[in-house]
């Protein structure tokens, strides 16, 4: 195992922050990479521990041979975040000083790659695949950033930029586990969601905002539709957001299970020897629905939130799935689902302003545009 480390810019006079990436295996032309990212959003600690568990299998897979060239290890991608705290309570989803989410904000690629590629691609795919990954390594190193975050943001895609397969581990407020998913690896996206015993993968080709797994993705298929007539382009590139359940589900049994999981959908993917890693069997079904198709439950005035519904019940539309109590008035004003669908996640918190977000039901049926993720 190699361990590199990131310098980050110093905020102010005294100050230093660094993260580390750990590589293991080796980096070798023709052979696969994996990225497996833990805590971008630095308050959602059940990636942290999972990256742990993850160290001791990959150190163990390093040493009797099991590695298909390299997988790179992020234990804990945002130590900015982890730093930030505002009267008592950790921020780590936000940048403080620009009100930025981490997770959002990555360079979109394609518009440029389309630009410099001209000339430069043939018609092998294999080829191709390696000269976009050049373009795209070159435009990500003239992106000149202000600020730490920024620098964060940069040096995390340029690590990923050019892997096959990324996961980025996350999670809700409170929830079962399920996936963000590329649209065309609708079928990756169900293998590796059969592997972690997720209940939902949410599928879309652009979610919005520019989140961190679709800048090391998207790409691929644009660059396709745009050019695949002329110049054969594979998907270079599976990239994925796992949702490890809720904030509070930290223990050693679930983030031992996680990690075997995900070693599980790395061997499927040819990251690992076969026979390396035992999978372990899903209990639960996994179904792939639209990310257009979720409904996120909005609280329509302020007050207690009291959940009708239990994590993993099937709704149907127009059914309650909470209500908000008025404590002045001990009104009670409900929120129902607008699809059928299953309650997949939820607000950890129970008191709501009005207009905000405090559950989703994810339904079969695409009905939204825009952008669609959170804040």
């Amino acid at each position: 195992m190699i361990e590199q480390r990131h310098d980050l810019p110093s905020a102010a006079p005294g100050l230093q922050a660094h993260w580390l990436s750990l590589h293991y295996g080796a980096s070798v032309s023709g052979q696969p990479k994996a990225m497996v990212q833990c805590a971008l959003h630095a308050d959602e600690i059940p990636g942290l521990l999972v990256g742990v568990h993850l160290r001791a299998h990959l150190l163990r897979l390093e040493r009797d041979g099991c590695i298909r060239g390299e997988i790179v290890l992020v234990p804990a991608a945002n130590v900015l975040g982890g730093a930030q705290a505002l009267l008592g309570s950790q921020i780590g989803r936000f940048d403080l000083g620009t009100g930025i989410n981490y997770n959002r904000g990555y360079r979109h690629l394609t518009p440029e790659l389309l630009k410099v590629l001209p000339g430069r691609l043939g018609g092998d795919a294999t080829k191709n695949r390696a000269v976009i990954r050049q373009a795209c390594r070159e435009l990500l190193e003239a992106w000149v950033p202000t600020s730490a975050a920024d620098t964060l943001k940069r040096a995390l895609q340029c690590l990923a930029v050019d892997a096959d397969t990324v996961l980025d581990l996350h999670c809700d407020g409170q929830a079962l586990m399920h996936l963000y998913a590329p649209t065309p690896w609708a079928d990756a996206g169900v293998q590796l969601g059969r592997c972690l015993d997720a209940r939902v993968v949410l599928l879309a080709t652009e979610s919005g905002d520019e989140p961190f797994d679709e800048s090391v993705s998207r790409h691929w298929w644009e660059l396709s539709h745009a050019l695949g007539a002329e110049h054969p382009i594979d998907l270079g590139c599976f990239s994925t957001t796992v949702e490890l359940r809720g904030e509070a589900d930290v223990s050693h049994e679930l983030a031992e299970r996680d990690a075997l999981g995900l070693l599980a959908f790395l061997q499927a993917r040819g990251h690992l020897a076969p026979g390396s890693v035992e999978r372990v069997e899903p209990t639960v079904a996994c179904d792939a629905l639209p990310l257009e198709g979720v409904d996120p439950l909005t609280a329509p005035c302020g007050g207690v939130v009291v959940f009708g519904c239990a994590l993993g019940q099937s709704v149907q539309a127009g059914q309650r799935v909470a209500e908000i109590i008025d404590p002045l008035t001990g009104v009670s004003t409900p929120v129902n689902s607008r699809v059928d669908g299953v309650f997949f996640a939820h607000s950890k918190t129970r008191w709501a302003l009005r207009g905000e977000r405090i559950g989703k039901v994810a339904g079969a049926k695409a009905f939204r545009t825009g952008k669609l993720l959170s804040l």
